[in-house]
């Protein structure tokens, strides 16, 4: 029976050792903010004096911004009329942002999970939008968009981070010639494959595979979406210019944003991307995911205690896992507490989701055998718990 090992948790912590032949090479398994590669980190500490402290409106800061934007659009392989657009605040401030500068009167939203769900609410809120349409299913699976006469911006979700359930971004049979297909990407960019051309804006935060912090917000912006973006921005809505669209474009034109961003997330980003690109780009990225995916995922359908919460292998994200654990053999907070204890950390569940459940991000910088070595762990966990 394994000891307990007192914490400041309500339960304690059960006294069990995970034999370093086991461990992952790097512990780290969180959904965001997600592993950052020492390289990276040496990198910003290796300029420390020269880029860190230094202003965003000189050369040294917006090179760095270039470098970013280009990168990114050679990764995602964008049609040379797209552009990359960024700004302050995250994907939380950009959905308040397209409320403001990208849905014109009525949009529809895929509900499948906690953030999906959450720019609907932000249109649901806007006294100057039209009530938008959700179409929405239980976590675990995704809908499928509607083209529908009258709505004119569609927003799906690559991949839902609380359920780990990723969709196919195709554009909607049946919308407006003008309609706009806004795409959050924030747990997928960078590590799952998609077509430019079945969205117009795919748009996310860097602190997931992109390997970086939290607190800024990217878009690949297709000339349809800039074009809603300015006819918008010029009309008669009233815009807070820190949520404006088009001050963001003109801004990122320059290389830089409209106020102060975090140096260090830029060059985080900017590193990881430049890694991805060096390597052989997003399908390089990505392959290194379904490693990941497969490893996982098989794991799980061969054991005794664990099952792949998304039943559908065809929804399963390639870069959030969610596994669910038996309850009738092992509690997975239990679990996900002792293998912190051992340096393994965050692959606790989403708080909401309330399954017994272990939540693994899959995303590049996390190497495909540290996924593997963290079956072994939670395989020698479980068996400690249950002996």
């Amino acid at each position: 029976m394994a000891r307990v090992r007192e914490t400041c948790d309500v339960s304690p912590t059960p006294d069990i050792t995970i034999p370093p032949s086991l461990l992952p090479a790097d512990g780290r398994f969180g959904c965001g903010p997600s592993k950052v590669r020492p390289e990276a980190v040496d990198a910003l500490a290796a300029v420390s004096r020269t880029y860190l402290g230094t202003s965003h409106r000189q050369a040294t800061v917006k090179d760095m911004v270039g470098r970013l934007r280009s990168g990114l659009t050679s990764m995602f392989s964008l049609p040379d009329d797209w552009e990359i657009v960024l700004g302050n605040g995250g994907t939380t401030v950009l959905w308040d942002a397209l409320c403001f500068g990208l849905v014109d009167r009525q949009s529809q939203h895929l509900s499948f999970g906690e953030f999906s769900s959450k720019f609907a609410s932000c249109v649901q809120a806007a006294p100057w939008l039209a009530d938008p349409e959700v179409l929405a299913t239980d976590p675990g699976s995704h809908p499928t968009p509607v083209g529908r006469s009258g709505v004119d911006t569609y927003a799906l979700t690559h991949n839902e981070t609380s359920t780990g359930v990723a969709m196919p971004i195709v554009r909607p049979r049946g919308a407006d010639p003008d309609a706009v297909v806004a795409v959050d990407a924030t747990s997928a960019a960078g590590g799952l494959r998609f077509d430019p051309t079945e969205c117009d804006l795919y748009y996310f935060a860097p602190q997931k595979s992109l390997a970086s912090d939290g607190g800024l917000w990217l878009a690949a912006a297709s000339p349809t979406a800039l074009e809603r973006i300015e006819r918008i921005a010029a009309g008669d809505r009233y815009i807070p210019a820190s949520l404006n669209l088009s001050t963001a474009r003109d801004n990122s034109s320059k290389n830089q944003t409209y106020n102060t961003p975090a140096l260090a997330t830029i060059l985080l980003a900017t590193h990881q991307v430049e890694w991805i690109n060096d390597n052989g780009g997003l399908e390089w990225a990505a392959t290194r995911c379904d490693t990941s995916a497969d490893t996982i995922y098989s794991w799980a359908e061969a054991s005794t205690y664990a099952t792949p919460f998304v039943t559908d292998p065809t929804m399963r994200s390639h870069v959030v896992a969610t596994i669910d654990l038996d309850s009738a053999v092992v509690d997975a907070n239990v679990v996900a507490a002792v293998l912190r204890a051992n340096g393994v950390v965050d692959t606790d569940s989403y708080r909401k989701l309330g399954r017994n459940q272990l939540r693994i991000a899959l995303f590049p910088a996390i190497d495909p055998e540290d996924v593997a070595a963290l079956t072994r762990c939670i395989d020698h966990v479980v068996g400690e718990l249950a002996g």
